[in-house]
């Protein structure tokens, strides 16, 4: 009798693991490769890949400490953080290293808390967290909103 039930749970088991990826799984995968070609856009500084990851109404805020250790909190128009990407000479080289991504998803929804140091130049600028809210509208995952926080210590510890 234990070997009919061990067979049966070993036949379910494999059954249940061959089905594949479940909706939310593919969900999350949308929603890391709609932030990865946003990146990718940032890196190429092509406005245009970065605003077919967007929705039309995006709102974009960062916080961080300054030098006195006080607590600051910017809001940005997305046309002029597109602006200044677009802009930035030839002879400054940047990159955002996206560190880790943690996302949920429910149904609409999603949230993505993504690591990442900022280098400019060569030189290791900043570091800190992206925290972008997603949309699926339709079946296309768009970022509504993205804050972040930025920093020159603790990095690694998201």
């Amino acid at each position: 009798m234990k070997t009919y039930f061990l067979t049966f749970f070993l036949i379910v088991s494999l059954s249940v693991s061959a089905q594949g990826p479940n909706a939310n799984d593919l969900d999350k995968r949308a929603v890391e490769e709609t932030i990865r070609t946003f990146f990718d856009g940032f890196h190429k500084q092509d406005s245009s890949i970065m605003k077919s990851t967007v929705s039309n109404e995006i709102v974009l805020q960062t916080t961080g400490k300054d030098k006195e250790g006080k607590t600051r909190f910017q809001t940005s128009e997305f046309s002029k953080f597109l602006k200044s990407i677009v802009s930035i000479p030839d002879s400054i080289s940047f990159e955002e290293k996206l560190t880790s991504f943690s996302i949920q998803v429910d149904r609409t929804m999603a949230n993505a808390w993504v690591g990442y140091e900022f280098w400019l130049n060569g030189n290791f600028s900043h570091c800190g967290i992206n925290s972008f809210q997603l949309i699926n509208f339709d079946g296309v995952w768009k970022i509504i909103y993205l804050i972040d926080t930025r920093g020159r210590a603790g990095c690694g510890q998201e």
